[in-house]
Protein backbone atom coordinates (compact mmCIF):
# COMPACT_ATOMS: atom_id res chain seq x y z
CA UNK A 1 0.00 0.00 0.00
CA UNK A 2 1.69 3.17 -1.13
CA UNK A 3 2.55 6.30 1.57
CA UNK A 4 0.26 8.53 -0.71
CA UNK A 5 -2.46 6.62 -0.19
CA UNK A 6 -1.78 5.80 3.36
CA UNK A 7 -1.27 9.54 4.64
CA UNK A 8 -4.77 10.45 2.66
CA UNK A 9 -6.56 7.97 4.68
CA UNK A 10 -4.70 9.08 7.94
CA UNK A 11 -6.49 12.87 6.46
CA UNK A 12 -9.85 11.21 5.84
CA UNK A 13 -9.86 9.69 9.46
CA UNK A 14 -9.70 13.30 10.92
CA UNK A 15 -13.40 13.02 10.65
CA UNK A 16 -15.68 11.62 13.59
CA UNK A 17 -19.08 10.71 15.29
CA UNK A 18 -22.54 11.87 15.66
CA UNK A 19 -25.99 10.21 17.64
CA UNK A 20 -29.52 11.45 17.57
CA UNK A 21 -31.66 10.80 20.34
CA UNK A 22 -31.31 11.67 23.91
CA UNK A 23 -30.42 8.51 25.99
CA UNK A 24 -28.43 7.64 29.22
CA UNK A 25 -26.60 4.40 28.68
CA UNK A 26 -26.72 1.66 31.88
CA UNK A 27 -23.07 1.65 33.82
CA UNK A 28 -20.54 -1.05 32.85
CA UNK A 29 -19.91 -3.65 35.17
CA UNK A 30 -18.14 -2.76 38.64
CA UNK A 31 -14.77 -3.83 38.01
CA UNK A 32 -14.67 -1.77 35.02
CA UNK A 33 -15.12 1.67 36.63
CA UNK A 34 -13.14 4.57 38.68
CA UNK A 35 -13.69 4.38 42.30
CA UNK A 36 -17.26 4.61 41.96
CA UNK A 37 -18.62 7.43 44.15
CA UNK A 38 -21.77 6.12 47.01
CA UNK A 39 -25.03 6.74 45.89
CA UNK A 40 -26.06 9.18 48.35
CA UNK A 41 -23.54 11.23 47.36
CA UNK A 42 -23.88 11.30 43.57
CA UNK A 43 -27.59 12.05 44.38
CA UNK A 44 -27.16 15.06 46.41
CA UNK A 45 -25.75 17.03 43.12
CA UNK A 46 -27.77 18.39 40.71
CA UNK A 47 -26.54 17.38 37.08
CA UNK A 48 -29.47 18.53 35.50
CA UNK A 49 -27.26 21.13 33.44
CA UNK A 50 -24.94 18.65 31.96
CA UNK A 51 -27.53 16.55 31.45
CA UNK A 52 -28.88 18.84 29.32
CA UNK A 53 -25.86 20.09 27.48
CA UNK A 54 -25.19 16.92 26.26
CA UNK A 55 -29.00 16.29 25.45
CA UNK A 56 -28.73 19.64 23.36
CA UNK A 57 -26.02 18.56 21.04
CA UNK A 58 -27.17 14.70 20.35
CA UNK A 59 -30.96 15.00 20.37
CA UNK A 60 -33.83 15.59 17.94
CA UNK A 61 -35.71 18.75 17.49
CA UNK A 62 -38.29 19.29 19.81
CA UNK A 63 -36.75 16.14 22.46
CA UNK A 64 -37.26 17.35 25.77
CA UNK A 65 -34.20 17.59 28.22
CA UNK A 66 -33.89 18.23 31.95
CA UNK A 67 -35.70 21.77 31.91
CA UNK A 68 -38.36 21.07 29.45
CA UNK A 69 -37.93 20.93 25.45
CA UNK A 70 -34.95 21.22 24.09
CA UNK A 71 -35.02 25.36 22.88
CA UNK A 72 -33.80 28.43 23.74
CA UNK A 73 -35.07 31.88 22.70
CA UNK A 74 -32.80 34.27 20.73
CA UNK A 75 -32.46 38.04 20.94
CA UNK A 76 -35.16 38.45 18.56
CA UNK A 77 -37.50 36.13 21.12
CA UNK A 78 -37.75 33.16 18.15
CA UNK A 79 -37.22 29.69 19.33
CA UNK A 80 -34.07 28.34 17.48
CA UNK A 81 -34.03 24.54 18.19
CA UNK A 82 -31.30 22.13 18.69
CA UNK A 83 -30.89 18.82 16.81
CA UNK A 84 -28.07 16.64 16.88
CA UNK A 85 -24.86 17.70 16.54
CA UNK A 86 -23.08 14.79 17.71
CA UNK A 87 -24.58 11.30 17.06
CA UNK A 88 -23.59 10.64 20.58
CA UNK A 89 -21.23 11.49 23.45
CA UNK A 90 -20.12 9.90 26.46
CA UNK A 91 -18.93 11.96 29.97
CA UNK A 92 -17.44 11.02 32.81
CA UNK A 93 -16.19 13.22 35.60
CA UNK A 94 -14.37 12.07 39.10
CA UNK A 95 -13.67 14.12 42.19
CA UNK A 96 -11.69 13.66 44.94
CA UNK A 97 -11.04 10.03 43.45
CA UNK A 98 -14.59 9.26 43.10
CA UNK A 99 -17.44 9.21 40.51
CA UNK A 100 -19.57 12.30 40.19
CA UNK A 101 -20.65 11.60 36.65
CA UNK A 102 -20.92 9.11 34.16
CA UNK A 103 -23.72 9.31 31.27
CA UNK A 104 -23.69 8.65 28.00
CA UNK A 105 -26.59 10.09 25.36
CA UNK A 106 -27.27 9.81 21.93
CA UNK A 107 -26.60 6.81 19.45
CA UNK A 108 -23.77 4.77 18.28
CA UNK A 109 -25.63 3.78 15.07
CA UNK A 110 -27.81 6.43 14.11
CA UNK A 111 -29.35 4.26 11.51
CA UNK A 112 -29.99 1.63 13.78
CA UNK A 113 -30.64 4.41 16.81
CA UNK A 114 -28.64 1.96 18.66
CA UNK A 115 -27.57 3.99 21.84
CA UNK A 116 -24.15 4.69 22.34
CA UNK A 117 -22.54 2.65 26.12
CA UNK A 118 -20.57 4.53 28.43
CA UNK A 119 -18.02 1.27 27.76
CA UNK A 120 -17.95 2.04 24.20
CA UNK A 121 -14.41 1.51 22.82
CA UNK A 122 -13.55 4.98 20.97
CA UNK A 123 -10.47 5.93 18.99
CA UNK A 124 -8.47 8.28 21.25
CA UNK A 125 -5.92 9.39 18.17
CA UNK A 126 -3.73 12.07 20.00
CA UNK A 127 -4.74 10.75 23.75
CA UNK A 128 -1.80 7.88 23.04
CA UNK A 129 0.96 11.04 23.67
CA UNK A 130 0.22 11.00 27.04
CA UNK A 131 0.48 7.53 27.63
CA UNK A 132 3.37 6.38 26.06
CA UNK A 133 5.12 10.11 27.49
CA UNK A 134 4.03 8.81 30.90
CA UNK A 135 5.36 5.29 30.08
CA UNK A 136 8.84 6.91 28.74
CA UNK A 137 9.09 8.36 32.21
CA UNK A 138 8.99 5.16 34.20
CA UNK A 139 12.13 4.26 32.06
CA UNK A 140 13.66 7.97 33.21
CA UNK A 141 13.05 6.85 36.88
CA UNK A 142 15.17 3.55 36.00
CA UNK A 143 17.77 6.03 34.55
CA UNK A 144 17.93 5.02 31.52
CA UNK A 145 17.73 8.26 30.08
CA UNK A 146 18.15 12.21 30.54
CA UNK A 147 15.74 15.05 29.79
CA UNK A 148 18.47 16.80 27.89
CA UNK A 149 20.33 13.83 25.95
CA UNK A 150 20.31 14.18 21.95
CA UNK A 151 18.11 11.57 20.62
CA UNK A 152 20.52 10.73 18.39
CA UNK A 153 22.05 9.40 21.46
CA UNK A 154 20.00 6.08 20.91
CA UNK A 155 18.25 6.50 17.88
CA UNK A 156 21.12 7.15 15.41
CA UNK A 157 19.41 8.09 12.63
CA UNK A 158 18.32 11.40 13.66
CA UNK A 159 22.71 12.22 14.39
CA UNK A 160 23.27 15.64 12.15
CA UNK A 161 20.34 16.93 11.84
CA UNK A 162 19.34 19.47 9.13
CA UNK A 163 16.58 22.28 9.24
CA UNK A 164 14.56 22.97 5.95
CA UNK A 165 15.89 25.74 3.99
CA UNK A 166 14.00 26.46 0.96
CA UNK A 167 11.52 24.64 -0.14
CA UNK A 168 10.16 23.93 -4.13
CA UNK A 169 6.34 22.86 -4.09
CA UNK A 170 6.43 21.76 -7.67
CA UNK A 171 8.56 18.89 -7.06
CA UNK A 172 8.37 18.97 -3.11
CA UNK A 173 12.28 19.57 -3.41
CA UNK A 174 14.76 21.68 -0.67
CA UNK A 175 17.65 22.59 0.73
CA UNK A 176 18.75 22.68 4.01
CA UNK A 177 20.72 24.35 6.87
CA UNK A 178 23.00 22.46 9.85
CA UNK A 179 20.65 22.56 12.59
CA UNK A 180 21.93 24.90 15.36
CA UNK A 181 22.06 21.69 17.90
CA UNK A 182 21.02 18.12 18.30
CA UNK A 183 17.39 17.52 18.94
CA UNK A 184 16.89 16.75 22.38
CA UNK A 185 14.40 14.27 24.15
CA UNK A 186 12.90 17.01 26.46
CA UNK A 187 11.71 18.78 23.31
CA UNK A 188 10.38 15.65 21.41
CA UNK A 189 8.15 15.71 25.03
CA UNK A 190 7.33 19.49 24.16
CA UNK A 191 6.76 19.56 20.32
CA UNK A 192 9.53 21.73 20.15
CA UNK A 193 11.75 19.68 18.15
CA UNK A 194 11.34 20.80 14.48
CA UNK A 195 9.12 17.61 13.83
CA UNK A 196 5.85 18.30 12.14
CA UNK A 197 3.11 15.96 11.00
CA UNK A 198 2.08 14.16 7.61
CA UNK A 199 -1.10 14.94 6.58
CA UNK A 200 -1.88 17.78 9.44
CA UNK A 201 1.19 19.40 9.53
CA UNK A 202 2.91 22.66 7.60
CA UNK A 203 2.07 22.22 3.55
CA UNK A 204 6.29 21.74 3.19
CA UNK A 205 6.27 18.67 6.00
CA UNK A 206 2.89 17.12 4.03
CA UNK A 207 4.71 16.92 1.29
CA UNK A 208 8.02 15.87 2.22
CA UNK A 209 6.64 13.49 4.43
CA UNK A 210 4.66 11.89 1.59
CA UNK A 211 7.20 11.27 -0.85
CA UNK A 212 9.14 9.69 2.08
CA UNK A 213 6.39 7.23 3.35
CA UNK A 214 5.91 8.70 6.50
CA UNK A 215 2.63 7.41 8.59
CA UNK A 216 1.05 9.37 10.11
CA UNK A 217 0.22 6.77 12.82
CA UNK A 218 -3.31 6.91 12.32
CA UNK A 219 -5.28 4.04 10.13
CA UNK A 220 -1.66 2.42 9.00
CA UNK A 221 -1.30 -1.09 11.00
CA UNK A 222 1.25 -2.11 8.58
CA UNK A 223 5.00 -1.83 9.05
CA UNK A 224 7.10 -0.89 12.15
CA UNK A 225 7.76 2.17 13.88
CA UNK A 226 11.46 1.37 13.57
CA UNK A 227 11.50 1.84 9.91
CA UNK A 228 9.40 4.79 9.67
CA UNK A 229 11.27 6.72 12.59
CA UNK A 230 15.01 6.12 10.88
CA UNK A 231 13.53 7.43 7.78
CA UNK A 232 12.28 10.27 9.59
CA UNK A 233 15.84 10.60 10.99
CA UNK A 234 16.83 11.84 7.58
CA UNK A 235 14.12 14.20 7.22
CA UNK A 236 14.74 18.24 7.66
CA UNK A 237 13.12 19.78 10.50
CA UNK A 238 10.80 22.70 10.23
CA UNK A 239 12.77 24.72 12.59
CA UNK A 240 15.73 25.20 15.12
CA UNK A 241 15.47 22.56 18.00
CA UNK A 242 13.37 24.55 20.18
CA UNK A 243 12.60 27.56 18.59
CA UNK A 244 8.54 27.20 18.72
CA UNK A 245 5.59 24.92 19.21
CA UNK A 246 5.48 22.26 16.37
CA UNK A 247 2.90 19.66 16.76
CA UNK A 248 3.91 16.53 15.20
CA UNK A 249 5.54 13.28 15.25
CA UNK A 250 8.03 13.73 18.26
CA UNK A 251 5.85 11.66 20.24
CA UNK A 252 5.93 8.35 18.06
CA UNK A 253 9.61 8.74 18.25
CA UNK A 254 8.77 8.89 21.99
CA UNK A 255 7.70 5.65 21.00
CA UNK A 256 10.18 4.51 19.39
CA UNK A 257 12.95 5.36 21.63
CA UNK A 258 10.63 2.95 24.68
CA UNK A 259 11.37 -0.06 22.25
CA UNK A 260 15.10 0.54 22.36
CA UNK A 261 15.29 1.24 26.03
CA UNK A 262 13.49 -1.86 26.90
CA UNK A 263 13.96 -3.85 24.39
CA UNK A 264 9.69 -4.71 23.81
CA UNK A 265 7.65 -3.65 20.83
CA UNK A 266 5.34 -0.60 22.71
CA UNK A 267 2.49 -2.56 22.73
CA UNK A 268 3.62 -5.20 25.31
CA UNK A 269 5.62 -2.17 26.61
CA UNK A 270 2.50 -0.44 27.40
CA UNK A 271 0.93 -3.21 28.59
CA UNK A 272 2.75 -4.29 31.23
CA UNK A 273 3.87 -1.22 32.37
CA UNK A 274 1.07 0.55 32.61
CA UNK A 275 -2.55 -0.89 31.24
CA UNK A 276 -2.40 -4.14 33.36
CA UNK A 277 -1.54 -2.03 36.86
CA UNK A 278 -3.99 0.49 36.27
CA UNK A 279 -6.75 -1.77 35.06
CA UNK A 280 -7.10 -0.94 31.76
CA UNK A 281 -7.91 -3.94 29.81
CA UNK A 282 -9.80 -2.67 27.00
CA UNK A 283 -7.11 0.19 26.11
CA UNK A 284 -5.09 -1.41 22.42
CA UNK A 285 -3.42 -0.55 19.37
CA UNK A 286 -5.72 -3.38 17.77
CA UNK A 287 -8.58 -4.67 19.45
CA UNK A 288 -8.64 -8.64 20.66
CA UNK A 289 -11.82 -10.49 18.77
CA UNK A 290 -14.26 -10.05 21.68
CA UNK A 291 -14.06 -6.28 22.11
CA UNK A 292 -14.10 -5.19 18.66
CA UNK A 293 -18.08 -5.25 18.56
CA UNK A 294 -17.80 -2.34 20.97
CA UNK A 295 -15.86 -0.06 18.77
CA UNK A 296 -17.94 2.97 18.62
CA UNK A 297 -19.08 4.54 14.42
CA UNK A 298 -16.64 6.40 12.99
CA UNK A 299 -18.41 9.90 11.30
CA UNK A 300 -17.59 12.70 9.28
CA UNK A 301 -19.26 15.86 7.48
CA UNK A 302 -20.24 15.94 3.82
CA UNK A 303 -20.26 18.84 1.29
CA UNK A 304 -23.89 20.03 2.81
CA UNK A 305 -22.48 19.97 6.49
CA UNK A 306 -24.89 16.72 7.35
CA UNK A 307 -23.29 14.07 9.17
CA UNK A 308 -22.09 10.92 7.64
CA UNK A 309 -20.37 7.60 8.62
CA UNK A 310 -17.05 7.18 7.34
CA UNK A 311 -16.31 5.09 4.28
CA UNK A 312 -13.50 3.38 3.13
CA UNK A 313 -11.26 5.12 1.00
CA UNK A 314 -8.15 4.68 -1.37
CA UNK A 315 -7.58 1.51 0.22
CA UNK A 316 -8.07 1.92 3.42
CA UNK A 317 -10.95 2.00 6.11
CA UNK A 318 -12.58 4.14 9.09
CA UNK A 319 -11.94 0.81 11.30
CA UNK A 320 -8.33 0.51 11.71
CA UNK A 321 -8.96 -0.48 15.48
CA UNK A 322 -9.93 -3.81 14.08
CA UNK A 323 -7.43 -4.71 11.99
CA UNK A 324 -6.00 -8.12 12.71
CA UNK A 325 -2.21 -8.73 13.19
CA UNK A 326 -1.32 -5.03 12.98
CA UNK A 327 2.39 -4.03 13.63
CA UNK A 328 2.64 -0.26 13.35
CA UNK A 329 2.55 1.22 16.73
CA UNK A 330 1.82 4.75 16.61
CA UNK A 331 2.96 6.25 20.17
CA UNK A 332 1.60 9.64 19.27
CA UNK A 333 -2.09 8.47 17.85
CA UNK A 334 -2.52 4.81 17.66
CA UNK A 335 -4.21 3.61 20.71
CA UNK A 336 -8.51 3.47 21.13
CA UNK A 337 -9.57 3.00 24.80
CA UNK A 338 -12.72 3.78 26.84
CA UNK A 339 -13.22 6.64 29.20
CA UNK A 340 -13.20 4.73 32.21
CA UNK A 341 -9.71 2.92 31.72
CA UNK A 342 -8.42 6.82 30.63
CA UNK A 343 -9.78 7.67 33.97
CA UNK A 344 -7.49 5.41 35.44
CA UNK A 345 -4.56 7.09 33.93
CA UNK A 346 -5.42 10.42 35.02
CA UNK A 347 -6.29 9.51 38.66
CA UNK A 348 -3.28 7.97 38.83
CA UNK A 349 -1.61 11.12 37.97
CA UNK A 350 -3.67 13.07 40.24
CA UNK A 351 -2.61 10.81 42.91
CA UNK A 352 1.02 11.38 42.43
CA UNK A 353 1.55 8.46 40.74
CA UNK A 354 -0.22 5.40 42.48
CA UNK A 355 -3.22 3.59 41.82
CA UNK A 356 -5.37 1.99 43.96
CA UNK A 357 -2.48 1.51 46.83
CA UNK A 358 0.15 0.23 43.91
CA UNK A 359 2.66 3.18 43.20
CA UNK A 360 3.55 3.61 39.81
CA UNK A 361 5.71 7.01 39.95
CA UNK A 362 7.63 8.99 42.18
CA UNK A 363 5.79 12.30 43.10
CA UNK A 364 9.05 13.95 41.86
CA UNK A 365 8.94 12.55 38.62
CA UNK A 366 4.33 13.54 38.02
CA UNK A 367 5.51 17.34 39.48
CA UNK A 368 8.38 16.98 36.44
CA UNK A 369 5.51 15.88 34.12
CA UNK A 370 2.82 18.22 35.13
CA UNK A 371 4.86 21.58 34.65
CA UNK A 372 6.52 23.55 31.78
CA UNK A 373 9.00 21.86 30.62
CA UNK A 374 9.48 24.47 27.01
CA UNK A 375 10.87 27.67 28.64
CA UNK A 376 9.74 30.46 27.11
CA UNK A 377 8.08 29.18 24.38
CA UNK A 378 4.32 29.06 24.17
CA UNK A 379 1.55 26.65 23.15
CA UNK A 380 -1.51 29.04 22.54
CA UNK A 381 -0.84 30.80 25.55
CA UNK A 382 -0.25 27.79 27.12
CA UNK A 383 2.52 25.78 28.25
CA UNK A 384 3.64 22.04 27.71
CA UNK A 385 4.45 20.02 30.17
CA UNK A 386 6.45 16.16 29.66
CA UNK A 387 3.00 15.00 27.49
CA UNK A 388 0.18 17.47 28.41
CA UNK A 389 -0.61 21.04 27.61
CA UNK A 390 -0.23 23.09 31.01
CA UNK A 391 -2.40 26.16 31.62
CA UNK A 392 -1.46 29.13 32.03
CA UNK A 393 -2.16 31.91 34.85
CA UNK A 394 -3.44 33.73 31.85
CA UNK A 395 -5.42 31.26 30.11
CA UNK A 396 -7.12 30.10 33.30
CA UNK A 397 -8.31 34.40 34.12
CA UNK A 398 -9.71 33.83 31.04
CA UNK A 399 -12.46 31.53 32.12
CA UNK A 400 -13.77 32.35 35.82
CA UNK A 401 -14.95 29.39 37.23
CA UNK A 402 -13.27 26.99 34.76
CA UNK A 403 -9.90 25.23 34.92
CA UNK A 404 -7.05 26.44 37.28
CA UNK A 405 -3.85 27.39 36.57
CA UNK A 406 -1.55 23.96 36.68
CA UNK A 407 -4.70 22.47 35.38
CA UNK A 408 -3.26 20.11 32.56
CA UNK A 409 -5.18 18.76 29.59
CA UNK A 410 -4.99 17.71 25.30
CA UNK A 411 -7.55 15.34 23.45
CA UNK A 412 -8.02 13.86 20.48
CA UNK A 413 -8.58 14.49 16.78
CA UNK A 414 -11.47 12.49 16.67
CA UNK A 415 -13.33 14.54 19.12
CA UNK A 416 -12.03 13.63 22.35
CA UNK A 417 -10.91 15.55 25.46
CA UNK A 418 -9.50 15.38 29.04
CA UNK A 419 -8.44 17.69 31.85
CA UNK A 420 -7.11 17.26 35.47
CA UNK A 421 -6.88 19.95 38.16
CA UNK A 422 -5.50 19.44 40.76
CA UNK A 423 -6.63 22.57 42.64
CA UNK A 424 -10.05 21.48 43.00
CA UNK A 425 -9.20 17.40 42.55
CA UNK A 426 -11.36 17.02 39.21
CA UNK A 427 -10.94 14.67 36.22
CA UNK A 428 -12.95 14.86 33.58
CA UNK A 429 -13.30 13.42 29.97
CA UNK A 430 -15.91 13.91 27.08
CA UNK A 431 -15.48 11.68 23.99
CA UNK A 432 -17.07 12.06 20.43
CA UNK A 433 -16.34 10.17 17.12
CA UNK A 434 -16.81 12.71 14.74
CA UNK A 435 -14.44 14.89 12.98
CA UNK A 436 -14.65 17.91 11.11
CA UNK A 437 -17.53 18.91 13.60
CA UNK A 438 -18.65 22.17 12.17
CA UNK A 439 -21.87 22.60 14.84
CA UNK A 440 -20.55 21.08 17.58
CA UNK A 441 -16.94 21.58 17.90
CA UNK A 442 -17.38 23.90 20.84
CA UNK A 443 -19.34 21.53 23.23
CA UNK A 444 -16.45 20.45 24.96
CA UNK A 445 -15.25 23.46 25.94
CA UNK A 446 -19.05 24.20 27.17
CA UNK A 447 -18.60 20.84 28.63
CA UNK A 448 -15.63 22.50 30.72
CA UNK A 449 -17.88 25.28 32.09
CA UNK A 450 -21.09 23.37 33.40
CA UNK A 451 -18.65 20.69 35.06
CA UNK A 452 -17.50 23.63 37.38
CA UNK A 453 -20.60 25.24 37.68
CA UNK A 454 -21.84 21.64 38.81
CA UNK A 455 -18.96 20.67 40.67
CA UNK A 456 -16.85 23.40 42.11
CA UNK A 457 -18.05 26.16 43.58
CA UNK A 458 -16.13 29.97 43.71
CA UNK A 459 -15.34 29.48 47.19
CA UNK A 460 -13.74 26.07 47.23
CA UNK A 461 -11.59 26.70 43.99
Amino acid sequence: MSGMKKNTFALLLLLSGYGAVAQVAAPVAKARRPNAAPAAAAEAIDTRRIDELLARYTADVGTHGAYGPLSLPTAKGSIRRYDKRVPGTIALVLRDGKVVYRKAFGVDNMFTQTPLRTDAIVRIASQTKAITSVGLMLLYEEGKFQLDDPISKYLPAFANPKVLATFNAKDSTYTTVPATGEVTIRQLFTHTSGISYPVIGSPEARAIYAKADIPSGIGTPTGSLAKSMDALGALPLLHQPGERFSYGLSVDVLGRLIEVLSGQPLDKYLRARLFEPLNMPDTWFYLPANKKNRLALLYTENAAKKTVPMEPRDGMFPDYPKASGGTYFSGGAGLSSTIDDYAHFLQMLLDNGTYNGRRLLKPATVALITQNQMGAVSQGGNKFGLGFSIVSAENAARQPGGLSEGAYEWGGIFGTTYWVDPKTKLVALIYTQKYPNSTGGDLANKFKTAVYQTFVSEQNK
